[in-house]
């Protein structure tokens, strides 16, 4: 059979128009919230106003008036010290849970995972009813030691509230080099008779620096840019970070100063750029941690005696009183009239908290618009960026390099940043202003920001397929799109799949970009129960915190039993 033809327009085939549509595509979609920001900061007046000169005021009023000095250092201090919290309690519970002989491992690690799939907003909602000034646990322990020993409305009380929504990520980087650590050189520690505390401290350790480092990084990085714990608990106190600044002087102003927030945000780019850089060179050197080569092998259990119960406690104690007393403080506070240690709950039931959210039909609308964003964006941003893994990963597109870091670049880019510099490109872009607050607005903004979450979920499958495959439909006659929509398409769907869930799970619990998107019409459960909290509605916001935990549960659980997705998704 004689190989098909394709047909050529201006000289080029339709894999090389496919490669530079999806190039473009992609490059726009991140340079489109960065351009207007940085032209925003450099500029007099909003940059949708005509007759704008360049100036560098807004830095200079930035760092002089402003007071955005010791918003750097504040933003700092918390994301340090969420930092060293979470990397701790991530360590030591991956040890315990992996590494040690403990009762009830494997059920324990299932539920230190389960807060990735939690909004941090809604965590943060759970802290204050729980451990605030008037929350039920601090009202408790007053009542009982007569002083509450934590203030949650401090830098360090917002730190630890951050750590426990960012503890899962450290578990899941720590938890997979603990597995892979190679075993021979436990048994080596052995034969010179080092105990198991000093095996671990030791040998098991060390091996595992470089997820311990990355982990560190990524807990940083996500810490700078958080938005909710400083919101909630920051603002009240007085304290500004970089996301609350942002949002304070962008949206909670009367008359915001655009090029204000254009300079703050440029800023805190540089930040975030700067820990891009330092996490490149810590972990230039990581291969001179690799234990793992051709022979496969398993770690051996550590046994501890009777310090497993130890920390069986600790283990358990820190799912209590980290992620499920808040949790469980929200679904009391959703289904009673008050929530307070003085008052036996039980006798304060209520349905009017559900009955108040399903019979408003602007927070019904809100549920309905996250649920269609999440499905929607989830399922085209799989498909795209499927298409633009395999032009950067199987292709020789000659600019596949750029566009896997232009892709994975949005990691960095706080979704706040996002959503005020998308409102900013579609102002300035005459035709698309129609587009500001619109579900369309929010899903390009939700997409681009989950676009490195789907690259990773896809590229290492893409990786593993054999370039045999594409060789052999090459000698057929099959270009480069066929080779793909005939052959790797079909092979990466299990990827795909996993990307979708980790997606809708991503963007259904996502808010950030939609606060300047987003209008009265194109509300997300997020953006809604932060106006209820900060209306002082606590009881809808339990609530629709509640109804958005369930619908994501449920989600899960059907993907992973329908869908057979793998659970690292």
């Amino acid at each position: 059979m004689p190989p098909p033809k394709y047909r050529r327009l201006f000289g080029h085939g339709k894999a090389t128009w496919i490669q530079y549509a999806i190039f473009i595509a992609a490059i726009a979609l991140v340079l489109a919230p960065l351009l207007p920001t940085l032209y925003q900061s450099l500029i007099d007046r909003p940059l949708y106003a005509e007759g704008g000169l360049l100036t560098p005021e807004n830095y200079v009023k930035l760092f002089t008036t402003a007071g955005f000095g010791k918003v750097v250092l504040d933003s700092l201090y918390f994301a340090a010290l969420t930092t060293v919290f979470a990397v701790v309690l991530s360590l030591l519970l991956a040890v315990l849970v992996v590494r040690v002989r403990m009762p009830g491992g494997r059920a324990l690690g299932s539920l230190l995972l389960w807060p990735i799939y939690i909004s941090p907003l809604v965590m943060a909602f759970g802290f204050i009813l729980m451990y605030g000034p008037a929350g039920f646990v601090s009202i408790a322990v007053e009542n009982l030691l007569g002083v509450v020993p934590w203030n949650l409305y401090s830098i360090p009380g917002m730190a630890l509230a951050e750590a426990v929504t960012l503890v899962p990520i450290g578990f899941l980087y720590c938890s997979g080099a603990l597995k892979l650590a190679d075993p021979s050189l436990e048994a080596a520690a052995r034969t010179c008779g080092a105990r198991p505390l000093r095996i671990l401290w030791s040998v098991v350790l060390p091996m595992v620096r470089p997820a311990i480092l990355y982990s560190a990084l990524l807990i940083f990085s996500t810490s700078i840019e958080e938005l909710s714990i400083p919101l909630l608990l920051g603002r009240p106190a007085g304290i500004n970070l970089f996301s609350s600044f942002i949002y304070i002087n962008g949206l909670a102003q009367a008359n915001p100063d655009y090029g204000l927030v254009g300079a703050a945000s440029v800023v805190t780019l540089g930040v975030m750029a700067i820990l891009i850089v330092i996490q490149g060179v810590s972990l230039r050197n990581a291969r001179r941690f690799v234990a793992v080569r051709g022979k496969a092998s398993r770690p051996r259990l550590l046994e501890l005696g009777a310090l497993r119960w130890v920390g069986f406690v600790i283990a358990v104690l820190y799912i209590i009183f980290g992620p499920l007393l808040p949790i469980l403080g929200l679904l009391l506070r959703a289904f009673t009239q008050l929530l307070t240690p003085l008052v036996n709950p039980m006798t304060l039931l209520t349905l009017d908290n559900f009955t108040l959210v399903f019979d408003y039909p602007a927070y019904t609308a809100s549920i309905r618009n996250s649920l269609f964003i999440a499905l929607v964006g989830a399922v085209v941003t799989t498909l795209f960026v499927s298409v633009v893994v395999l032009v950067a990963r199987r292709s020789t597109f000659r600019f596949n390099k750029v566009l896997e870091f232009g892709t994975l670049t949005p990691q960095v880019i706080p979704g706040l940043i996002i959503g005020i510099g998308f409102f900013w490109a579609f102002a300035l872009i005459g035709p698309l202003n129609a587009v500001n607050g619109t579900l369309l607005a929010l899903i390009i903004a939700f997409g681009t920001r989950s676009m490195p979450a789907a690259f990773g979920a896809i590229a290492p499958l893409v990786m593993q397929i054999g370039e045999e495959l594409d060789d052999a439909a090459r000698t057929l006659g099959a270009d480069w799109w066929r080779t793909f929509s005939r052959i790797l398409f079909k092979l990466i769907v299990p990827a795909m799949f996993s990307a979708l869930v980790l997606l809708f799970v991503q963007m259904f619990k996502e808010y950030t970009p939609a606060v300047f998107l987003a209008n009265a019409d194109s509300q997300v459960i997020g953006t809604t129960t932060l106006q209820l909290w900060l209306n002082g509605n606590s009881g809808a916001v339990a609530a629709l915190s509640c109804i958005q935990i369930a619908i994501t549960a449920v989600f899960v659980i059907i993907a992973g039993k329908v869908l057979k997705v793998s659970s690292y998704a």
